[in-house]
């Protein structure tokens, strides 16, 4: 079950049951005086067994066991507060905490509503997703001990020695873990092979996907010989960077093509109109959960273009219009 990637880290597999992404790649370091494990699955059952089994496995104790996560999304963090030594520490970027912590995240949620309202997406549409998307049914449970990790915080254990890497993009402090001396980037969902990482519009944030285009190009310069991915199988680092790079390149200008062609329209419009690797055979049939994706992804390139000067938007009492301002 578990497969040892370097000596005395592996990785556990955590299936995600019914979610596209299928497997969560759990990573266990094992110390003399702890051990770190970084992200965790749902906080669903499937997942909360395959975790349990491959510590088991492994003779890894709770207890003895802190939690590092790469970001906040409920596929990384949903099981943490389970899983976490009783005296021991659940680390994360300051900006993601906001969206874990019991005091501040139900806030957040009810702005990044608003963002979807204003973005046309149906109320009766966003009304029923709001208690059964992944991000929020499976997210984990109210926890309020959680540790900032800063950029350039190195955290240890066996014989490595992991520097914290802000690469903020596909949420708001996303981290990748960094293992100079061995050439190894733990890197979450920041930089994956098979799949490309959604980047949406986050709650105070004006370019997400200006700051994850930037971010992937900061982390190009990194020497990595060995990538361990949030997900699936790993690759060459800078070849698949380039290949994002590339990919956002076609997106902007596809999403600025449809705004030119169809002016005045609103988000969700917009991206009805784009295409995406889902099977369906209209807008109108593709799954609701999807189209959630899909509108927040679309929302991250016209934020990108506005801020480039490409796209103007006006308002409509609550709802947004987009027009090329060209």
């Amino acid at each position: 079950m578990t497969q040892e990637v370097l000596p005395g880290i592996f990785r556990i597999p955590v299936p995600l049951k019914g979610n596209p992404l299928k497997e969560l790649n759990s990573y266990l370091i094992m110390g003399k005086d702890r051990n770190l494990l970084i992200d965790t699955g749902f906080r669903q059952e499937s997942c909360r067994e395959a975790l349990t089994a491959g510590l088991k496995e492994l003779g890894a104790r709770r207890e003895d066991t802190d939690v590092l996560l790469t970001h906040l999304h409920a596929d990384h963090s949903g099981l943490a507060p389970e899983f976490v030594g009783a005296d021991r520490n659940i680390y994360v970027s300051a900006p993601d905490h906001d969206y874990l912590d019991a005091n501040t995240r139900k806030k957040l949620w009810g702005r990044a509503d608003a963002i979807y309202l204003s973005a046309g997406f149906p109320r009766h549409l966003l009304d029923a997703l709001t208690s059964s998307v992944p991000a929020r049914s499976m997210a984990a449970p109210e926890y309020e001990g959680y540790r900032i990790l800063a950029h350039g915080d190195v955290m240890e254990a066996g014989n490595y020695r992991l520097t914290a890497t802000v690469t903020p993009g596909h949420t708001p402090g996303h981290l990748c873990y960094w293992m100079e001396e061995q050439g190894v980037m733990f890197s979450g969902d920041h930089v994956l092979f098979d799949i490309t990482p959604n980047i949406t519009a986050w709650v105070g944030v004006e370019n997400s996907l200006g700051d994850y285009l930037d971010s992937l190009s900061a982390i190009r310069t990194y020497d990595v010989k060995l990538t361990l991915p949030g997900h699936r199988a790993t690759g060459n680092f800078k070849a698949r960077i380039d290949e994002l790079l590339r990919h956002h390149d076609a997106r902007l200008a596809e999403c600025l093509a449809v705004v030119k062609r169809r002016q005045g329209m609103t988000v969700y419009e917009i991206a009805s109109h784009m295409t995406w690797k889902i099977r369906a055979d209209s807008w109108e049939a593709f799954p609701n959960n999807q189209k959630w994706f899909a509108v927040g992804e679309c929302m991250s390139h016209l934020d990108y273009l506005k801020a480039a000067g490409r796209v103007r938007l006006e308002h409509d009492g609550a709802v947004e219009h987009y027009f090329a301002a060209e």
